[in-house]
């Protein structure tokens, strides 16, 4: 059994960084702690987790939305933390998309967003939001006292039921909350037949296909347009 967590966020969120705090925590509890970093062409983030002695993967998905590439290679992502003895398992996402979905059911699903984004954007995320067990906040440091709250606030309108905790991703502060929360994460033996908490973002269209002139002679499959 691999407890296992999903991390999602819109880009620059600080969800590489909060990890990271996270996972100096669980080390002092003597777990080992594993993380798939997903992300479209090209990350770095992956040399921060080698450089702090956590074992780490890269899945790259090109041309494809990086949420689908990541639930049909999750499977594969379980079975090496198991090769790996890892005891927490975390997949971190591209976060490219505020409409994304790549929280499972039965798996700690956790949103990392940051005060910066503006005191509308909770309501803006999708399902990565919505329906994650857990929102990390960050960034916190930078703005008002007023405006944590504020900020604060809008997320509970928008998800009332998650847990929500507040890091500093330079210092750590607050990390050995998320921590302890990850500690406690369900374990999983398995993911096939498992289901996501919501479906993904739907397209399959000619520009889906490679398609790349202007016109409606050269849309088709799923294509919807706008009301005027």
């Amino acid at each position: 059994m691999i407890r296992f967590a999903t991390v999602a966020g819109p880009p620059s969120s600080g969800k590489t960084s909060v990890v990271l705090k996270a996972v100096d925590y669980l080390k002092t509890k003597g777990l080992k702690v594993g993380v798939i970093k997903f992300d479209c062409t090209v990350t770095y983030d992956d040399l921060a987790y080698k450089k702090n002695d956590i074992p780490v993967k890269t899945g790259l998905s090109g041309t494809l939305c990086p949420d689908h590439f990541f639930i049909s290679n999750v499977e594969e992502c379980l079975d090496w933390g198991m090769t790996e003895g890892i005891d927490i398992l975390i997949t971190e996402s591209a976060g490219l998309c505020n409409r994304c979905a790549p929280h499972i059911k039965d798996a700690l699903a956790i949103c990392v967003i940051d005060n910066l984004s503006g005191v509308n954007t909770p309501k803006k995320i999708g399902p990565m939001l919505k329906l994650a067990d857990i929102v990390v906040i960050t960034k916190g440091d930078i703005v008002s006292q007023a405006e944590r709250e504020i900020f604060t606030f809008r997320i509970k309108q928008v998800n009332p039921h998650a847990a929500i905790v507040s890091i500093n991703g330079v210092t750590g502060q607050g990390a050995h909350d998320l921590g302890a929360m990850l500690e406690s994460a369900p374990g999983l033996d398995a993911l096939t037949g498992q289901r996501l908490r919501f479906s993904m973002p739907a397209a399959l269209c000619s520009y889906c296909l490679g398609q790349t002139k202007i016109g409606k002679e050269y849309q088709m499959g799923y294509v919807r347009k706008m009301k005027w």
